[in-house]
């Protein structure tokens, strides 16, 4: 199968190249030349100097780049991939975005007769380069069919969860329940230290609890260590966490929670902590001792 990945960053260079390892035929467009260089020399593949170039002749192209004006520039910008894109073809878009991008694509897609998914992502760097990424799916079923066995090279997970914009709707719903988690977990790890308890024996016995989660499984070892130099970055959440609070403004709702993780992590972002993991709330807790 002829493939094109456009977007080669912390996620995209990983995803790419299971894909290429899978047997797919990959070409891969990155704004930055160099880094598509590092990619062609870890794992073979072609590389086009434009977006539309990649897209060429390809079944599915897929994108996974930073947000909504970076989407468009990619898919529909002047050299875009839907320039090049056939009939019959599926867009595949990986980036957190917003669900009105997801449905205006989904539209632009389908007067070309291209199908459309938008397809966002769980599992971090991590899930990514060991292929254990979840996928959440919107779009026309028909398209998923077409592309759920190639997206499986690297996820664990893949569900279709409605139309167009219901993928992006999930991410959002996503990224809400992990601030929340991952304030929890800050806020317990610096009462536990406050209260001179050994914070690593505690979650070695609380892991085994109601109160276990993924990130307390994952990221309380660094978090003691105060090692933030890693994983999904603050900066990125924010901008997740931006977009989740919009539509949730949209839909006339407010989430107090969401609303109040974001605002600590712009505190951890006048820190200088921006590109630190996200579970790097436990530093502000300490700064503000």
């Amino acid at each position: 199968m002829r493939v094109a990945f456009i977007g080669l960053g912390v996620m995209g260079f990983h995803m790419a190249g299971h894909l290429q390892r899978a047997g797919c035929q990959v070409t891969v467009y990155n704004r930055t030349p160099a880094r598509a260089d590092d990619w062609l020399r870890e794992f073979g593949g072609g590389s086009a100097e434009t977006p539309a170039k990649a897209a060429a002749e390809c079944e599915i192209v897929f994108i996974c780049v930073g947000n909504d004006d970076d989407v468009r520039a990619v898919s529909l910008g002047r050299e875009g991939a839907l320039g090049s894109m056939a009939a019959g073809s599926v867009l595949v878009d990986h980036t957190t975005a917003s669900a009105e991008l997801a449905r205006e694509l989904d539209r632009a897609t389908g007067e070309r007769g291209i199908g459309f998914l938008d397809a966002p992502v769980s599992g971090g760097e991590a899930g990514a380069k060991n292929g254990k990424l979840t996928v959440m799916v919107g779009g026309a079923k028909e398209s998923f069919q077409k592309a759920q066995s190639t997206i499986e090279h690297y996820a664990q997970c893949v569900r279709h969860l409605g139309p167009a914009g219901n993928g992006q709707l999930a991410k959002m719903a996503n990224q809400i329940c992990i601030a929340g988690v991952l304030q929890g977990l800050a806020e317990g790890m610096a009462f536990a230290e406050s209260a001179g308890l050994d914070v690593d024996a505690l979650i070695q016995v609380i892991s085994r609890g109601a109160a276990q989660s993924w990130q307390m499984e994952n990221r309380y070892k660094t978090m003691l260590a105060g090692d933030y130099e890693h994983g999904f970055a603050v900066n990125w959440m924010r901008k997740d966490l931006g977009i989740a609070l919009r539509e949730a403004n949209r839909m006339g709702m407010t989430l107090e929670l969401a609303e109040m993780v974001d605002g600590f992590y712009a505190d951890v972002q006048a820190m200088g902590g921006g590109r630190w993991d996200t579970s790097s709330l436990l530093a502000r807790l300490k700064d503000s001792k």
